[in-house]
């Protein structure tokens, strides 16, 4: 042509150029600017050879511009769009002649505009989505991942795109790639995943599956169960072909794939809910460990541990019992396990401590325990005595259940027990009666004498214990300390079995010397006749000195008693003389006003009060109750004193004996009544005696009135 031209397309502003386009006489070379290969800076060059309506003797490219997937040629009389993809014209313009022939083309490499002129006009093209169509072409290339770089934004170029792509990698044998690409398609699930089935491609479905499963939404949950249960038999085929063919390395990684589907915190929802389903699966493969390990994970412990049981590894199952720490299942469990290591039950239990109700594993208990093993039986009262003396625990039923055992299998501790347990009923938590049925099954006598006198049974105590020890009987015969006759009662019955069944005067005058209530003559009638009074030589002695020793007191208490009866009588007599003076100018203590003005009270004290004053100070102290006696005998003194003046007025001569009668009797009321309010108003000094000291700890204002006390100050 005589001339050529180049071109470049730059993506941004000031970046290098990224390809490059070359108008030469056969066509427009064309290629990618690589600056990171070592040989060569191009790639991918090609030369797109010239329509058949470009002539170059006649009609010759005038000039080229690039952009990202076209180069666009000027001739003549037009512009064409090349695509650089595949050399189709994908854009075609004829301009008129009356603009006169064109000139050149050029690109603004910032707005991205193309401006084209000629002798008498300018023309500007604006490029827009430019590579709508892109993707097709790259689908057709087997570029896809190109294709999804520029259909990213379209869903349906993006799924014909994708099912493209799966259906290349499943032609070229990329089972794998194509059931990703699936997955992620709209085509039928059915047809997927027959397709896979029909090219015995397990790996490639459970690819699938997987993939489809992610996609769900937790709301299609009918679709997650059948995806899960399917993977879950595609994952034990696999496991059993890998076990079969003895190649180790891949069937563990394949088991723990597994595992981690099963252990998949967000498909843990319908792998709980169809739990069943996945546990007959797992049966029916036989897969033992996974279904454990799937019961560990669903949090099944009871299956775990029925597992373990089945297959007599009871070691194994109480280390799920004791790190999971259910109570319901160490309940349900217990029984069994203790029968073959109760020793690390037992732990286990002390361990639990008091998160476990030991009332309800006495079932478990009692049936182990008859067993007879000493072994467990020792087990079991270790436990038992951990719940009374560790926790403290106060159930009956618990504690009657330790006590049986002592009596049948450890006797030395049975009576140490009952003494540690208490000596009041309201302090032990055992049954009395049973404990009593107990003891006396066995022939604990001492403990039967123990819970008799608990039970405040003290001749039934005493009667025992002396089939077993004379001191015993004696330490109950001193419990009822209150009781001086059942002590009494008691000790004589001692005193009787001492002298008739062991016939021992020595120890007959000791239980005289013991207890001070016996005396010589309550025990000499248990004696036979022909013992001779020499025995009681001493005792006979030293009771009549007693006795003389207990006159000489009550004659010293009857002259005592005398002088102080002479002595208040001279007081009485004294009291009857004695007077106070009162001068005319003493005042009330109380109002501070002359004394003589009215009737007045005077104390020993030395303190004054009117009447009416000493009526004041004492009613606020003063109990309700005095304070409405007090009241009632003012009304009855008022009505005594009103009666009496009208009888002094003159009386018919006839009625005169009648009237003196009724006058001494009204006399006699009326002292009475004024004597009544004396020992309520004058019994004391309102300022020396008691009521001033009870009212210590009152305030001087009420606090009721303070305010208004207060106001009467200022």
């Amino acid at each position: 042509m005589g001339y050529s031209e180049i071109t470049f397309y730059t993506a941004k502003l000031r970046n290098f150029p990224k390809a490059f386009a070359w108008m030469m006489g056969n066509g427009v070379l064309y290629g990618q600017l690589d600056y990171v290969r070592p040989d060569s800076l191009l790639s991918d060059v090609q030369v797109w050879e010239y329509t058949p309506d470009v002539d170059i003797s006649q009609n010759k490219p005038i000039s080229i511009v690039l952009t990202q997937f076209h180069f666009l040629l000027l001739l003549h009389d037009r512009i064409k769009a090349i695509c650089t993809l595949n050399g189709q014209v994908v854009f075609e313009d004829v301009f008129p002649d009356k603009f006169g022939p064109l000139k050149r083309m050029i690109k603004d490499p910032i707005g991205g505009l193309v401006w084209i002129y000629t002798e008498r006009a300018v023309f500007r093209y604006h490029i827009q989505r430019e590579a709508r169509d892109v993707w097709q072409m790259y689908m057709s290339m087997n570029k896809f991942d190109l294709a999804k770089e520029y259909c990213r934004d379209r869903p349906e170029c993006m799924d014909m795109v994708l099912a493209k792509e799966a259906e290349y990698c499943f032609l070229n044998r990329r089972y794998l790639e194509s059931a990703k690409c699936y997955a992620m398609t709209q085509n039928y699930f059915e047809e997927i995943a027959l397709k896979f089935i029909e090219a015995k491609q397990e790996e490639a479905l459970k690819e699938f599956l997987l993939k489809k499963l992610n996609n769900l939404k937790q709301s299609e949950r009918t679709q997650i169960t059948l995806l899960v249960t399917w993977l879950t038999e595609l994952y034990l085929n696999r496991l059993g072909q890998l076990e079969s063919d003895g190649n180790s390395l891949i069937f563990q990684e394949t088991r723990d794939e597994f595992h981690q589907f099963l252990s998949s915190s967000k498909h843990r929802e319908c792998l709980f809910n169809n739990r069943g389903t996945i546990y007959d699966l797992l049966a029916s493969h036989g897969n033992v460990d996974d279904m454990v390990y799937f019961s560990v994970v669903m949090q099944d412990y009871e299956r775990v541990i029925s597992h373990h049981c089945q297959h007599d590894n009871f070691s194994a199952a109480l280390d799920v019992l004791a790190k999971h720490c259910n109570e319901k299942l160490f309940y349900k469990f217990s029984p069994v396990l203790m029968q073959h290591i109760p020793k690390n039950v037992v732990d286990a239990w002390i361990q639990m401590g008091k998160k476990l109700d030991p009332k309800k594993l006495i079932p478990a208990l009692m049936n182990y325990s008859q067993m007879g093993s000493a072994q467990q039986i020792k087990e079991t009262i270790r436990y038992m005595e951990f719940c009374v003396y560790e926790l403290n625990v106060t159930e009956e039923a618990i504690h009657n259940y330790l006590l049986s055992l002592y009596a049948k299998y450890k006797t030395d501790s049975l009576l140490q027990y009952l003494r540690q347990a208490g000596t009041h009923p309201s302090e032990i938590h055992y049954d009395l009666k049973y404990a009593l049925r107990l003891c006396a099954e066995h022939g604990f006598l001492k403990a039967c004498v123990l819970v008799y006198r608990i039970m405040e049974l003290h001749e039934e105590a005493v009667d025992l214990a002396l089939q077993v020890d004379v001191d015993l009987a004696k330490s109950c015969a001193d419990m009822p300390e209150d009781d001086e006759e059942m002590r009494k009662k008691l000790w004589l019955k001692i005193a009787r079995h001492v002298v008739q069944e062991e016939k021992d005067v020595k120890k007959a005058m000791n239980c005289l010397s013991s207890c001070n209530l016996l005396k010589i003559e309550d025990i000499l009638p248990f004696f036979p006749d022909f013992v001779t009074i020499d025995h009681f030589k001493e005792a006979i002695c030293s009771s009549l000195e007693e006795y003389n020793k207990h006159i000489e007191e009550l004659k010293q208490e009857m002259e005592e008693a005398t002088e102080s009866a002479k002595r208040i009588r001279e007081d009485i007599q004294e009291m009857r003389n004695k007077y106070g003076v009162v001068d005319s100018q003493e005042k009330c203590a109380a109002c501070d006003f002359p004394l003589l003005n009215r009737p007045f009270y005077l104390f020993l004290c030395g303190h004054m009060f009117h009447n009416d004053c000493l009526f004041q100070e004492v009613t606020p102290h003063l109990s309700t109750f005095k304070q409405n006696r007090l009241e009632e005998l003012q009304k009855k003194l008022a009505a005594t004193t009103q009666s009496s003046k009208s009888r002094h007025r003159p009386a018919p001569k006839e009625e005169g004996d009648t009237a003196s009668l009724g006058k001494g009797i009204a006399a006699t009321s009326h002292e009475q009544i004024v004597s009544d309010i004396d020992d309520i108003v004058a019994s004391e000094c309102a300022y020396c005696g008691e009521l001033m000291i009870k009212s210590i700890d009152k305030p001087f204002f009420d606090p009721q009135k303070f305010e208004q006390d207060k106001s009467s100050w200022l």
